[in-house]
């Protein structure tokens, strides 16, 4: 364990959802990795899962499983799974299973046991995704007070989208440990620009900037990640 680390467990966010977060979690965890850490990611909530022999399996949980080095069964790292690719608290209520915050604050505790020096948790959708009709997946976050990682997926509309992410963390009180900006995009338009606007804007580092690619999943993306962020004291 690097006894420099100053905070072990991170929240992933988006700016909105198909933005790239598990991608980005790949990055952070393969640096993390190289730095001789040990890693270990959660996605407390996934909907849009395959039924398979073992249970039904998402296939972003699956990529954070892949990457992370201390290897934990599946449903450690995903323990609410939905079928439907919708909205999490449609599907609960569908399926009469209700999510409840505490159940994901026990699958973090459980993974914190590890004693581990990087625990990400990766949201669904963007910051403000509700888990039933009082409560959203930001409250758990903040009842936890932990830092967060933005991941602003490069395309039109995503200066708006950063900002109102953003303004609403700082809003919540928390700390914005740093963003990523993932190219969704082959080719966006006036990129170079927009990248510009965003560093002026969201007053928290660049940690990352992750290229488009095919295959992504199967890349090796940490030359793309300042890991020092994981090391400030």
């Amino acid at each position: 364990m690097n006894e420099s680390i100053n905070s072990p467990v991170y929240f992933v966010t988006g700016t909105d959802t198909d933005v790239g977060k598990t991608v980005c979690c790949q990055a952070l965890l393969q640096a993390a990795n190289k730095q001789q850490c040990t890693t270990v990611a959660y996605k407390p909530i996934a909907a849009g899962c395959v039924e398979t022999a073992d249970g039904l399996r998402n296939h972003d949980a699956l990529v954070l499983q892949k990457y992370s080095n201390i290897q934990v069964a599946y449903e450690l790292v995903n323990p609410i799974a939905f079928a439907q690719p919708i909205a999490p608290h449609i599907a609960a209520e569908q399926e009469n299973r209700p999510i409840e915050s505490v159940n994901i604050s026990h699958g973090l505790e459980k993974l914190k046991a590890l004693n581990s020096d990087l625990i990400l948790v990766e949201g669904a959708g963007g910051w403000r995704l509700p888990l039933n009709d009082e409560q959203t997946l930001s409250d758990w976050v903040k009842a936890h007070q932990l830092p967060v990682i933005i991941v602003v997926g490069m395309k039109l509309g995503c200066l708006n989208h950063a900002q109102l992410t953003y303004e609403s963390i700082i809003n919540d009180g928390l700390q914005v440990a740093g963003w990523i900006a993932n190219q969704v995009e082959s080719d966006m338009p006036y990129y170079a620009q927009n990248l510009a606007m965003l560093k002026h804007k969201i007053k928290a580092p660049m940690i990352a900037e992750i290229p488009y690619s095919h295959n992504v999943n199967e890349l090796d993306l940490s030359e793309y990640v300042n890991i020092n962020f994981l090391f400030n004291k």
